[in-house]
């Protein structure tokens, strides 16, 4: 089952590193001059969001009694 999951996320990272060099129009950005920039973009932003889930989860977390009082 691992395996499966490797595989499906490589053709999805090959799909996507493919189609950004033969679909995107290169210039009306200056970030699209840089290579597989969406990529890492999208990297830093699921980063960020899990930092911030673990924060909050942190912040909000209960005592396990708390619906005992």
């Amino acid at each position: 089952m691992k395996w499966l999951v490797a595989i499906v996320a490589g053709a999805i990272l090959l799909a996507s590193i493919v189609a950004e060099f033969t679909m995107l129009e290169h210039g009306s950005h200056w970030w699209n001059h840089v290579p597989v920039f969406y990529g890492l973009w999208g990297g830093l932003s699921a980063f960020v969001l899990i930092g911030l889930a673990a924060i909050l989860g942190r912040l909000l977390k209960k005592d396990g009694d708390y619906y005992d009082d």
